[in-house]
């Protein structure tokens, strides 16, 4: 069974998962830090893939972006990373990433590297749904791989109910039509489309993800959702802290 999938089925609540960009802060820092989640008891890790222009990212991931792809990571060197420690992880792997790069790569590469390495499921937050349908799913499915696709609070209702129809593994809930970023609390407007969504009664488990920072945010995402994602303070804690032991034991400390 695909982990991501398994993972659902095992843990309905309060599963978290942690995003960072792969070759931040170092070219070679991926693997330590996959490992150090994993001991830490984080359920899934989202791993980004590096890009020049990640247009729903907030300056933490883009800065981060950058700095990965100055020192000089690319795809090819993610599988490698990646395939070295496949043995030792044993809770699901997503790529995050734009559709340029994995389109330059070549798709059914990309998934082929993907199952061979470990790796679960993707985001592609720039794949427009028809193609998806017509063209990725397909390849995708032949690989046990899931493609995540995200909503947000302007995301119609229909929408969200054909979203769920054809996708498997969990919805990406996004908290707001922003870019990514640490949010101190979440208004009441937040809370009202958490709620909208939760009412739905949808097939597929939610994780809400976009300004997950502390305690109060992680708390209100458990609440109305399968669990949370958490990018930007993460990445920010790594570029701060000298290990990442360091960082995920930092963000433990603000989150519980």
């Amino acid at each position: 069974m695909n982990k991501i999938n398994n993972l659902f089925q095992q843990k309905q609540k309060e599963i978290l998962s942690i995003y960072f960009t792969a070759g931040f802060p170092k070219l070679n820092d991926a693997a330590e830090i996959i490992r150090t989640l994993q001991a830490n008891g984080i359920d899934m890790i989202e791993v980004g893939i590096p890009f020049s222009d990640p247009m729903a990212d907030g300056v933490v991931i883009q800065n981060s972006s950058n700095t990965a792809l100055q020192n000089g990571m690319n795809l090819k060197l993610l599988f490698n990373q990646l395939d070295s420690i496949k043995e030792d992880v044993h809770i699901p792997l997503i790529l995050m990433g734009y559709l340029n790069p994995i389109m330059q790569y070549g798709f059914e590469h990309f998934c082929e590297d993907c199952r061979r390495t470990g790796v679960s499921g993707m985001i592609i937050p720039d794949l427009p749904f028809k193609d998806y349908l017509a063209e990725y799913k397909p390849v995708a499915d032949e690989y046990d791989l899931r493609i995540i696709m995200l909503i947000t609070p302007e995301t119609s209702e229909e929408r969200i109910r054909f979203i769920d129809e054809h996708t498997a593994g969990f919805i990406y809930m996004v908290s707001s039509a922003s870019t990514t970023g640490a949010q101190k609390s979440f208004d009441e407007s937040k809370q009202a489309y958490f709620q909208r969504i939760n009412a739905m009664d949808l097939h597929n488990p939610r994780l809400i993800g976009f300004g997950i920072s502390n305690r109060e945010t992680l708390q209100a995402a458990f609440a109305k959702a399968s669990g949370a994602i958490i990018g930007s303070k993460f990445v920010s804690l790594l570029a701060e802290e000298s290990t990442p032991e360091a960082a995920v034991k930092k963000l433990t400390a603000l989150l519980y």
